[in-house]
């Protein structure tokens, strides 16, 4: 019933203000990872076990702490990066999809999709040192340069602005919100129903940019130079933008295997991405103006997320279908 009730008050409101093609029944669905087909090679490096279908993992270099989204029962499991032991496990209130990080050092950025609310969780400990209730289904969560906190609302139609332990402003020009990344005071978005990124700037809290993104984009990543990366799942691709003097695609390059996970490591400009189609991770090469793969290596099974330690140049993958991470030392 409550999907029936969205839907109809997503058509209300498109009927009233926005153009006929942004109504949800024209807007095609949104792209998924690919269900992962049994494991043709043994996973590179090493496998530990952390809990029921894992997915949002993040590496934090400065306390050597893994962070990864568990189920049954619904936690962050904190796994030592350097061993992979799992130590503790924080509970949950719901269940999460993706993570990021404030910063070196931490806190965890929780979207807890089944509670509405988006936590924060201190790192080594695992204290949870905030808990803002967002909206309908919070699926991702980016820190700007001045602290404010993005919120994407995957179902409930919203970006929201956390500064203060509240929310200060929200965005309801958006059909259904997924992946963030913070370049600076600009924050990136996409949306996974139009199939295009957006930019705000959360000084003046306005979009100042929109552009296509591919034919089913999912996830965004900010590179050094203060480009975004983004990961045409439908499309097979990983496209590049450029924000200034105007945001506009760059580059991009064609990866067949329904690219999903995504994660950078700016000590070595390097992009990681997995190929849930085929149970790969691709590391790309983002030096240039185009990226030039440099590694392709077997994963676990159902690799839906990627993290990678700064430091060490570790990377670590979830396999949500057998309820493992891969730590693997490229």
């Amino acid at each position: 019933m409550r999907w029936v009730h969205l839907w109809l008050a997503g058509l209300l409101v498109a009927g009233c203000s926005a153009p006929v093609e942004d109504k949800p029944a024209k807007l095609p669905p949104p792209a998924e990872p690919a269900a992962a087909p049994a494991l043709a090679r043994p996973p590179a490096g090493r496998v530990v076990p952390v809990g029921t279908a894992p997915e949002g993992i993040v590496a934090d270099g400065a306390t050597h702490t893994v962070a990864v989204g568990v189920r049954e029962p619904n936690a962050l499991a904190l796994v030592d990066a350097r061993t992979g032991t799992v130590g503790r496990r924080v509970p949950l209130p719901g269940w999460l999809r993706h993570l990021q990080l404030a910063g070196p050092g931490g806190p965890v950025l929780v979207p807890d999709e089944t509670s509405n609310s988006f936590l924060t969780v201190a790192l080594p400990g695992g204290e949870v040192t905030s808990t803002v209730p967002t909206g309908v289904v919070p699926h991702d969560a980016t820190r700007a340069a001045n602290g404010s906190y993005f919120v994407a609302n995957e179902l409930g139609k919203s970006v929201v602005v956390v500064r203060g332990g509240r929310v200060v402003h929200t965005f309801a020009d958006v059909a259904q919100p997924a992946g963030l990344a913070a370049v600076g005071d600009t924050v990136g978005l996409v949306d996974v129903r139009r199939n295009d990124l957006t930019i705000y700037d959360v000084a003046t809290v306005r979009q100042v940019g929109r552009v296509p993104a591919g034919a089913g984009p999912t996830h965004v990543l900010a590179d050094k130079r203060g480009r975004l990366a983004v990961a045409d799942t439908r499309g097979n691709a990983i496209v590049i933008f450029e924000l200034s003097p105007r945001l506009e695609q760059i580059a991009k390059l064609s990866l067949p295997g329904t690219p999903y996970g995504i994660t950078y490591d700016a000590v070595r400009d390097r992009m990681w991405v997995t190929l849930t189609a085929v149970n790969e991770v691709v590391g790309l090469d983002l030096s240039a103006g185009t990226p030039k793969e440099i590694a392709r290596l077997p994963t676990v099974r159902q690799p839906n997320t990627v993290a990678v330690d700064p430091g060490t140049g570790r990377v670590f993958v979830t396999g949500t279908a057998d309820g493992v991470v891969q730590l693997i030392d490229p």
